[in-house]
């Protein structure tokens, strides 16, 4: 009997075993498509800017500081639309926050395309302020919502599926420069904007008819206990790293390229496939391996750090190596800059869930928005000093020493989590040893 009960049990297992290939059901695999197409459509708009907004804003009157505040003014909004939005996903809705915040992102996008219509000097830079801070909100809304989704619907695979995202947010990084220097140069300023922000507008009822719509109970929790828990602290400072890292260079490499080099709009843009091209291919990799091997997260992020603190010495380089500025180096370091960025950000959002969840904060799409929330308020934080402090340095000192700082930056982030998991496993092999010398009563 124990044979026929076992040989039972074999035979209702075994039809279960092949399933988890084929685990996602057809609004999981639609879903899936849905966030991708936001990813993509809301990075090409965003990336679009790099290779000739600067030199256009130059024109219209616009200092290196300037340019740096309207690229960090949309940071600043971003960051503060990211941590009211994430507290009341639930109320607002995670689907009519996604596509609300792409509608908007499509109006502005349009919006921003007009600008050089308007007159030179002051006029011209507020209503860049005015146009980006309300592009900021809509960019704000969709990402939260769609990080919040992606935990809530794929709760076992989240650094997979974010993985496999951000191959799109990877192409859009790619398609953007390239694409929207050649279409400046071949049409003129408005024509890029006008394409991307009907674009954007495709999207909308795409989403509508696809996203899901989740119900979910409102959390009494907060983003400042989530902060009293220093690892959630270092994996937040790490992430303001890597978006400063990219703000830096959105605002600044342009130029830098366009005046040691000679290059044109348009190449700068296919030189920023550099950056981006390594990071669309190496992060699905990195997603299902750190899915599979979660105790790796956190030396991903140290060894991470540590290649783009050298990527950007080298970028420039930094003036105290005495090399000189060369295209190929440039192009080489921008290649392991992308590469080290997928290392390092590919394993913060689930690290930040797994502690989270260590905290006591209860399962759902609540919590969910409020790590979300929180992961996008402090990349926001990076994308505002990136350009604007970045820009600072840049225009008082130099590529070169604004680009020295972003790497030690890097390095900080990359120390300070290596220390921390070093003293938390020493801590953790200590605990059993305290134990038994000292057993309770």
């Amino acid at each position: 009997m124990d044979a026929q009960d076992n040989q039972q049990q074999t035979d209702d297992v075994s039809p279960a075993e092949p399933s988890p290939p084929r685990r996602m059901s057809r609004q999981e695999i639609l879903t899936l498509i849905s966030i991708a197409s936001v990813n993509f459509s809301s990075m090409i708009c965003y990336s679009i800017l790099g290779p000739f907004f600067p030199n256009e804003a130059v024109r219209k009157g616009a200092s290196q500081t300037v340019i740096g505040l309207i690229f960090g003014c949309y940071a600043v909004c971003n960051l503060i639309g990211s941590l009211i939005l994430g507290r009341y996903i639930v109320q607002i809705g995670a689907k009519f926050m996604l596509v609300g915040g792409l509608f908007v992102s499509a109006g502005c996008t349009i919006l921003f395309g007009l600008l050089t219509r308007v007159p030179s000097g002051a006029p011209f830079i507020v209503m860049c302020f005015i146009v980006r801070s309300v592009d900021a909100v809509g960019f704000a809304a969709a990402m939260t919502s769609s990080f919040a989704m992606v935990a809530k619907i794929y709760p076992n695979n989240v650094a997979t599926v974010l993985g496999s995202l951000e191959v799109f947010t990877g192409l859009g990084l790619i398609v953007g420069p390239p694409v929207g220097g050649w279409l400046y140069q071949a049409f003129g300023y408005e024509v890029p904007f006008m394409l991307l922000g009907g674009f954007l507008l495709i999207m909308v009822p795409f989403n509508i008819c696809i996203l899901p719509t989740i119900a979910a109970a409102p959390s009494k929790d907060s983003f400042l206990r989530l902060l009293t828990k220093a690892k959630i602290a270092l994996i937040c400072y790490v992430s303001f790293t890597l978006s400063a890292g990219l703000g830096l260079l959105d605002a600044t490499l342009s130029l830098f390229a366009m005046k040691t080099f000679g290059l044109s709009p348009g190449y700068v843009g296919f030189i920023m496939l550099g950056l981006s091209l390594p990071y669309c291919l190496v992060s699905p990799l990195l997603g299902y391996f750190t899915d599979r091997h979660p105790a790796i997260r956190p030396w991903l992020m140290v060894i991470g750090g540590g290649v783009t603190a050298v990527g950007f010495c080298m970028l420039g380089p930094a003036p105290f190596l005495h090399i000189p500025s060369q295209l190929w180096l440039l192009v080489l370091m921008l290649s392991l800059i992308g590469l080290s960025l997928g290392m390092t950000a590919i394993p913060t959002f689930p690290e930040i869930i797994s502690s989270t969840y260590e905290l006591g904060y209860e399962e759902g799409l609540s919590t969910l928005g409020m790590v979300s929330g929180l992961f996008g308020a402090f990349w926001s934080l990076g994308m505002f000093y990136g350009p604007t402090i970045g820009g600072l340095i840049t225009q008082h000192l130099g590529f070169q020493w604004a680009a020295v700082v972003q790497g030690a930056l890097a390095f900080l982030g990359s120390f300070l989590i290596a220390l921390y998991y070093l003293c938390e496993r020493r801590t953790s092999e200590a605990t059993p040893l305290l134990m038994e010398r000292h057993p309770s009563e």
